[in-house]
This record gives structure tokens, C-alpha cells and sequence, in this order.
């Protein structure tokens, strides 16, 4: 469904994507791991158009989008939960799910967003409250649901574990798993390795801008390295 080649990207003089090369397959949950800095989120945001490609190629579906502006790759399918949630805080909740749909007039989306509320009941309790009121965790369940209004293929998750409490990490990542049930491929970037690896299909370990290891999810978890570099064990 996606694939990554030579993918670099920079900052004024100062690249931080250093020859990425990725591949998503359909239906697969892919994970990148690694520490703050090293690249992770840069590579989501060339991913989903918002920050600019130096050189490489992105092709989403077996079309080369790499020059092709971020609300036509949304239209395409690829859509971004971004980091820090950004979500419209003086809007509703329900006027947030909306915005995700922006690209759509037709009568799924009254059915999209009772999918939301099915997913999150959380959000169908607080619909008419002001988005800004929510706990971090009911606005990062915002973020996901607002992204899925866009009916994506293919959905990058960044950071979604971020600030949040135990019990509500494992609700979140018990989402992410379940997207698989509803023909939604995942391409997330955490900083929380051993919880991504273990809903991942398969993992990607980035340091410094480059991919420095891969594999299946469960062979990451087990690899001695893995384990001492991010896992703490």
C-alpha cells in the first residue's frame, strides 16, 4: 500500500531523514519506533504532505504521490492523527469529527460518526462540549476519530501514547488493533516500543534519521538490543 524510497527530508541546512526506505503492506499494522529526535515524526509529516521531500519517492497505492499537496493525498485515502492531538479546542467535539469529513456531502457521514461513537462512547456523551474540556486521552480518542472521518486506507498514527495514563494507553493501542477489523492499514510512530511492537505486524527501529533495524514485530521485541535500548529490560 505504501512504499518509501530513499526518503530525505531537511530543516533550512540541517537534514533530518537521512535515505529512509519503508514499506506498508495492506492490512498490515506497521510500527516506527525509536527515541525523541530521531526522525519519527519528520517522516510522518513528508508522509502526509505537510513538511517537503529533498529526494526520494513516496507511492501510496501504486501512484508516485511525493509532489502531490497533503489534502489530495487525503482524497487518496492516506490520512494523519498528528502529535500533541491538535485538535480545535473552541469548537465541539461533534464540529471536530465534521472537519475530519470536510472532503465529504454525502449521507455516510451521519453513519461515520456514529462508527466514531461507537468506537469512542466517550465522545457521543460529550458531542456538544467544547472540545478544549476533554481529558488528554478523550482528545487524543478526538484525534483518531477525527482523522478516521476522512475515511482513510491508510492511517498515520504519531505519537498517540503520548502524556497519557496506563489504563488509557492500553485503550488506545486496543483501538489501533481493532482498526484492522475494519480494512483500516496503520503506519505508527511511537516512543512507547513495547507497547507499539506488541499490536504491530512488523517494525521499523529509527535513529538519527536513518532505519538502522526491521522485522517482525515479535522478533524486535525479542532482539537483545531492542530489549536494552528501548525497552528497559
Amino acid at each position: 500500500m505504501l512504499t518509501v524510497e530513499g526518503l530525505r527530508s531537511r530543516y533550512s541546512r540541517i537534514e533530518v531523514l537521512h535515505g529512509v526506505d519503508l514499506t506498508v503492506n495492506s492490512g498490515e499494522i506497521v510500527t516506527v519506533v525509536g527515541a525523541n529526535g530521531a526522525g519519527k515524526t519528520t517522516l510522518l509529516r513528508c508522509l502526509s504532505g505537510v513538511q517537503p521531500v529533498s529526494s526520494g519517492a513516496i507511492t501510496f497505492r501504486g501512484d508516485v504521490i511525493t509532489a502531490v499537496p497533503g489534502y489530495r493525498r487525503l482524497r487518496r485515502g492516506l490520512a494523519q492523527s498528528p502529535e500533541g492531538r491538535q485538535i480545535f479546542t473552541n469548537l465541539t467535539v461533534e464540529e471536530n469529527l465534521r472537519l475530519g469529513a470536510f472532503l465529504f456531502t454525502d449521507d455516510r457521514v451521519e453513519r461515520d460518526m456514529e462508527d466514531a461513537f461507537v468506537m469512542f462512547p466517550i465522545l457521543r456523551e460529550k458531542r456538544n462540549l467544547a472540545a478544549g474540556g476533554l481529558s488528554g486521552g478523550q482528545q487524543q480518542m478526538l484525534a483518531i476519530a477525527r482523522a478516521l472521518m476522512g475515511r482513510p486506507s491508510c492511517l498515520l498514527l504519531d505519537e498517540p501514547s503520548m502524556g497519557l495514563a496506563p489504563i488509557l494507553v492500553q485503550q488506545i493501542f486496543d483501538v489501533v488493533k481493532g482498526l484492522k477489523a475494519v480494512d483500516v492499514t496503520v503506519l505508527l510512530v511511537e516512543q512507547n516500543a513495547f507497547g507499539a511492537l506488541k499490536i504491530a505486524d512488523r517494525g521499523y527501529v529509527m535513529e538519527t534519521g536513518k532505519i538502522s533495524m526491521t522485522g517482525p514485530a515479535a522478533e524486535l521485541i525479542a532482539d537483545p538490543r531492542i530489549r536494552e535500548a528501548y525497552l528497559g529490560i
